[in-house]
């Protein structure tokens, strides 16, 4: 079994005086796929601004064994703990090439820069095709496409994809899915918040479900699928 890459013990966040996240706690290992799934407004996104440190939290969270704790936005990207954000959040007059070269705008080893621009653009050949583009003329899928090759640019250990899915239609999404596996078969670890569940169940190893700032169920994307309440609730299926 790997070993844990992201631990997280009774985490609590918000903003101002208004509580978001509950005592969260959740664990991820290196190699993983994991889900964190809810409705809109459950605090999953909460969550990702926490652990990479854009708002205050109490609780403990460690990666890669290394404490948080102080920890600056900054610093947890450069340990390779890196967003891909809600949105996307391009540089939309920018090309696509250019918004990848800010994925990796704090490393300086350009031979390895250009090896990992040719490794995005193998995992992602509709951006191959349109280096030069600008990104904001780039269709819903294009762009999630370029965030998450943004993101890859940082050479993450472990990558945050916030609500993929979102605005998408369900041929890009099973596509970007499919590329999602191959992201961890070159060894980096996903975690995938998503309020598509049946999408985020299909790829991820575990999964957890989180309501009101609370992990209400986890374990296996297979369990969660036979599970009556998930099915319920999330799936549209009933028991």
């Amino acid at each position: 079994m790997s070993a844990v890459l992201l631990d997280i013990t009774q985490l609590n966040a918000g903003y101002g005086d208004m509580p978001v996240l509950r005592d969260v706690s959740m664990n991820i290992r290196a190699a993983e796929i994991v889900a964190m799934v809810g409705s809109n407004g459950a605090g999953k996104t909460t969550m990702l601004r926490a652990l990479s440190r854009l708002i205050p939290s109490r609780g403990h969270i460690s990666f890669n064994g290394q404490s948080l704790a102080g920890a600056t936005a900054d610093e947890v990207f450069a340990m390779g703990l890196v967003q891909v954000p809600e949105g996307r959040q391009l540089f939309d007059h920018m090309s696509v090439e250019e918004n990848l070269q800010m994925g990796a705008y704090k490393r300086r080893d350009q031979t390895g820069v250009k090896e990992d621009l040719n490794r995005v653009y193998r995992l992602f050949p509709a951006l191959a095709e349109r280096p030069h583009q600008l990104a904001g003329s780039l269709s819903g899928g294009e762009q999630q496409m370029c965030a998450m090759a943004r993101a890859l640019m940082a050479r993450p250990r472990l990558m945050m994809v916030d609500e993929m899915s979102l605005g998408l239609a369900p041929v890009v999404v099973d596509l970007l899915l499919e590329t999602m596996t191959q992201i961890r078969s070159q060894g980096v670890t996903v975690l995938l918040v998503e309020q598509d569940v049946h999408a985020a169940l299909s790829v991820a190893d575990r999964a957890y479900v989180m309501e009101t700032g609370n992990i209400v169920r986890e374990g296996t994307a297979k369990e969660l699928k036979n599970d009556p309440e998930v099915q319920r609730a999330y799936l549209g299926e009933t028991a």
